[in-house]
């Protein structure tokens, strides 16, 4: 499996902006309405300095970005899945995204304890990773990213600040897990340009 950092940024990005109304739906149901705005913003400041002299492969560059300038919850949990897929990708720029990915979601949940079920990003970041650890490819992957975010339509949250809202956001997916599916689906597009995780 291999793929570029930037071009899977650039359609990462692109993706978002395309999203962006439909993440701020969901986050104004479960959270402060914010986390279109965040990722969306976020993202373009990382495509301004992947364009800027001196740039790194990608990653690196939207791990700081997140972690620093960021707000919101999401904000450095993002910074951190990007962190970790940085400094794999450095190590290994083929086998990178499996253990990046591992190590991401390992980084996530040792700071915001979330669980699969309980309705956040994990429930979309697990499977992904755990499909590309078994090596069966950026395609399944993305398909399992984008069936365990859907699935939190139909969970009550348990972690973040969706669990204060109750049965309010009950019948719509988290919006963190489609942020992190959108995510999947363009790493799964840079090796099959027509492929589509079915997200929106």
């Amino acid at each position: 499996m291999t793929a570029t950092a930037a071009p899977v940024l650039r359609r990462y990005a692109e993706s978002v902006a395309a999203a962006h109304d439909e993440l701020t739906r969901l986050d104004q149901a479960s959270g402060d309405g914010d986390f279109g705005d965040n990722l969306r913003s976020g993202l373009t400041r990382v495509l301004a300095e992947l364009d800027g002299p001196g740039a790194g492969h990608g990653f690196d560059v939207a791990g700081r970005v997140f972690l620093d300038e960021v707000g919101g919850t999401s904000g450095p949990l993002f910074g951190l899945l990007f962190t970790e897929i940085a400094r794999a990708l450095d190590e290994d720029p083929v086998g990178g995204w499996a253990r990046g990915a591992a190590a991401g979601l390992a980084a996530i949940q040792r700071v915001g304890e979330a669980e699969v079920g309980d309705r956040t990003l994990v429930d979309a970041l697990a499977p992904a990773a755990a499909e590309l650890e078994r090596g069966t490819g950026f395609a399944a992957a993305a398909r399992a990213a984008a069936e365990g975010a859907r699935a939190t339509a139909g969970l009550r949250a348990r972690r973040g600040r969706a669990s204060y809202v109750g049965e309010r956001a009950r019948g719509l997916p988290d919006p963190g897990a489609m942020g992190v599916a959108l995510l999947f689906e363009a790493l799964a597009t840079t090796e099959d340009p027509g492929f589509s995780a079915g997200l929106f």
